[in-house]
């Protein structure tokens, strides 16, 4: 933040992060399945200026449990694919940057590289990207490939968990790294046009990539010439060592769960110690809090929402990020105090997201440009820019 100002973001799910937010009465579940919601949505969050928006997604349906899938029908289940609402809303949106999750998992890294660079093209350089590993042993059942340890990740004590989590990181970081170097393989100015010649392209500025790693082998070239920012951002949500280690070597981005202020800074230095255990050299991560926000007039009134939607879920909800239940002034206060401990920014993630969304972009973001924290206008450039990323060569660009 050479500039002073914070990055400013809002994670999309569903009807809202909360899982009876589909019944809260200014929800529009009858809309979740079509474009036209998600265009609003992100136009709205481009109203408010923000970095950017991402898609929440995963491999399989959405379940209350990390292992299997549930059989409840009282919350949503099923979703539009985030890759491909990202890119129907890029022609609509001019500003705003936009990353959907993309499971590394099952999905082959020559798919991934294709659509994120795809989405680039499309939305003219302003497309992230956040990968996610697909651990249920449901979610390789969908595909047939391979079985999946019955076992949950997070559970830091269990060493058949740990293994399995760092498998699952590792597999995602070769998917990452197949991915980057697939988006380089076509150098800036591979396609030359020269009528005359009758050369569309400069064969010698393609290039194979030849990776050969534990999980797969890929030749290359992409079949996507270089995307408009060159590398696309990749961004990463972590929790603890191995995706902490997994977002430094690579992404640019890593969202952090921080549970209060006086938790933030052990978050980041977790990030640090990360960045120092894999060798990352070049930046250090941008370092985002997610939060998820209920917004109202009084904190009561908030806090009320929260409760009600709680009483219709059945059971209190606990996110693996911070719940935030207040007013736009307290929320914005939290923000700036965070912030000081070392935060470049904020993914917030809606409680209900026809409420929450509208306070973010019509409440918060004027008070925090009261503050001066947050921009008065969208600079022209691409995400990169606007996350202060250069843009890098192709590694496999001939020197001069």
């Amino acid at each position: 933040m050479s500039d002073g100002l914070l990055h400013l973001a809002v994670s999309l799910d569903g009807a809202g992060y909360h899982p009876a937010a589909w019944r809260d009465p200014s929800a529009r579940p009858e809309e979740l399945f079509t474009a036209g919601y998600w265009a609003d949505l992100t136009r709205t969050a481009e109203r408010g200026l923000l970095d950017f928006v991402s898609f929440d997604d995963a491999f399989g349906i959405q379940s209350s449990s990390h292992l299997a899938v549930d059989d409840r029908t009282d919350q949503v289940r099923g979703r539009l694919d985030a890759t491909l609402v990202a890119a129907r809303v890029a022609p609509v949106t001019t500003s705003i940057g936009l990353v959907p999750v993309a499971t590394t998992t099952y999905p082959e890294p020559f798919h991934l590289a294709s659509a994120i660079a795809t989405l680039d093209y499309v939305s003219a350089g302003r497309a992230g990207w956040q990968p996610r590993v697909g651990a249920r042993p449901s979610d390789a059942a969908l595909v047939g490939v391979r079985a999946a340890p019955d076992v949950d990740i997070r559970l830091a004590g269990d060493p058949a968990a740990q293994q399995a989590a760092s498998d699952f990181f590792a597999e995602a970081a070769d998917t990452v790294e197949v991915v980057r170097r697939l988006w380089d393989s076509w150098e800036d100015d591979a396609i030359i046009k020269d009528v005359p010649t009758g050369r569309f392209i400069d064969r010698e500025r393609l290039h194979y990539i030849d990776f050969t790693g534990r999980f797969f082998s890929v030749k290359g070239p992409s079949i996507v010439s270089r995307p408009p920012q060159g590398q696309p951002v990749v961004a990463a949500l972590a929790h603890s060592r191995v995706p902490y280690e997994f977002a430094a070597t690579s992404a640019d981005v890593v969202f952090v769960t921080p549970s209060g202020t006086s938790d933030v800074g052990r978050r980041l230095d977790d990030v640090t110690r990360a960045e120092k255990a894999v060798g990352r050299t070049g930046a250090p991560l941008l370092r985002f809090a997610d939060l998820v926000v209920y917004l109202a007039d009084t904190a009561g009134e908030a806090l009320a929402r929260k409760a009600d939607l709680d009483d219709l879920a059945g059971a209190e909800h606990v996110s693996d990020a911070a719940t935030f239940a207040g007013t736009v002034d307290e929320l914005a206060d939290q923000i700036v105090a965070w912030r000081d401990h070392g935060l470049d920014g904020f993914r917030l993630r809606p409680g209900v997201i026809l409420h929450d969304l509208v306070a973010i972009v019509d409440d918060l973001v004027p008070e925090l440009q009261r503050r001066g924290v947050f921009r008065p206008a969208y600079a022209p450039g691409s995400l990169r820019d606007r996350l202060g990323l250069p843009r890098p060569p192709s590694r496999y660009a001939r020197s001069a």
